[in-house]
């Protein structure tokens, strides 16, 4: 096992229409509004942005995403990332009930080097760490389409 390698899935069933969700989501640039943990988010071009995140865990990650599918139709936004973390995230949002359900999934090296020395002792701390990113993002996000 690579214990420098995670791999995130996260399920958030919001009420709101699935065209709704997608175009919070798609305006990253924004993502520092309604996302306490997302600290930055700076573009480059219109498909490339450097994003600073913060999570409960006294550091910070920082990456270089670039935009690799953007598909309305399908629900689908996926980036590769560069920097901190190296690998790829791709949210999918689909139409359920009334509402719609959110799939974020991430595939990730850690290459911070401290994050790195302890990878096998700080697992548990930082996959923890990242599902209370998680939860600041849903009720974030579940705050932003309410207004």
């Amino acid at each position: 096992m690579d214990w420098c390698r995670y791999r995130f899935r996260s399920v958030w069933d919001l009420p709101a229409p699935p065209s709704r969700v997608y175009g919070v989501l798609e305006r990253v640039d924004e993502y520092p509004r309604w996302w306490p943990q997302v600290r930055q988010v700076t573009r480059l071009d219109d498909r490339t942005g450097v994003a600073r995140f913060r999570s409960f865990l006294p550091y910070e990650l920082v990456v270089t995403a670039q935009e690799r599918r953007r598909a309305p139709e399908a629900g689908v936004l996926e980036m590769a990332m560069t920097g901190d973390l190296e690998g790829w995230a791709r949210w999918t949002v689909q139409p359920r009930g009334g509402g719609a359900r959110v799939l974020y999934e991430q595939e990730v090296e850690v290459r911070k080097a401290l994050m790195r020395r302890f990878a096998v002792p700080g697992r548990p701390v930082l996959i923890a760490n990242h599902a209370l990113m998680m939860r600041g993002g849903r009720r974030g996000l579940s705050a932003a389409l309410a207004v």
